[in-house]
């Protein structure tokens, strides 16, 4: 980790999550729920409880790439964490390296697919998702329709390329409002 990211990594928050008056019962509703349902409730979730609305869709979103979507947890699991690592979120990094080991994905495997990403732990068909994936919050002008063929001759359908992008970009704009409000690890709302 280079000294510029070891400085925020000890600074405080520059936000408190608190809910706004009026709103407290609906974001401890939420909050709730995440901790039923993941077993604890992330820092960067709190940080949401700044605006209820958005801790809703956040959440909701969060129960789609869960259960509604057709691609694997893996695969789900995979795209945040490259993301993560490309952003150098620190949070959202060991809060993946949780999820893929609740997954019973080998970690080491995973930390290597940081530097090579042919070496992530999915199945070989999902390897095209991922890699549009990551171009499309890298290298966006790089996809093309010989792409989504790839894709769609592995068994993809164009939703399940949609949310696979759809993935890498809103934990893209997570990691960022994560790193931007010093939440760069769990425990920092204690």
């Amino acid at each position: 980790m280079n000294t510029a990211n070891q400085n925020v990594v000890n600074q405080a928050p520059l936000l408190s999550p608190k809910a706004p008056a009026g709103e407290e019962q609906r974001v401890n509703a939420i909050l709730e729920m995440a901790e039923q349902h993941m077993g604890f409730i992330p820092d960067g979730l709190r940080l949401y409880s700044l605006s209820p609305a958005l801790l809703e869709t956040f959440f909701t979103n969060i129960g789609y790439f869960q259960g509604g979507t057709n691609l694997s947890p893996i695969l789900t699991t995979m795209i945040r964490y490259l993301v993560s690592s490309k952003s150098e979120c620190n949070f959202c990094i060991d809060l993946n390296e949780g999820f893929l080991s609740q997954l019973d994905v080998d970690l080491d495997t995973a930390r290597a697919s940081r530097n090579d990403q042919s070496l992530a732990p999915i199945e070989a068909n999902e390897h095209i998702l991922l890699d549009i994936a990551l171009r499309t919050i890298n290298d966006p002008d790089s996809v093309t329709q010989a792409d989504i063929e790839k894709a769609h001759a592995q068994g993809w359908t164009d939703h399940d390329i949609f949310d696979a992008s759809a993935q890498a970009t809103n934990n893209r704009a997570f990691n960022y409002l994560l790193k931007t409000f010093n939440i760069e690890e769990q425990g920092v709302f204690a």
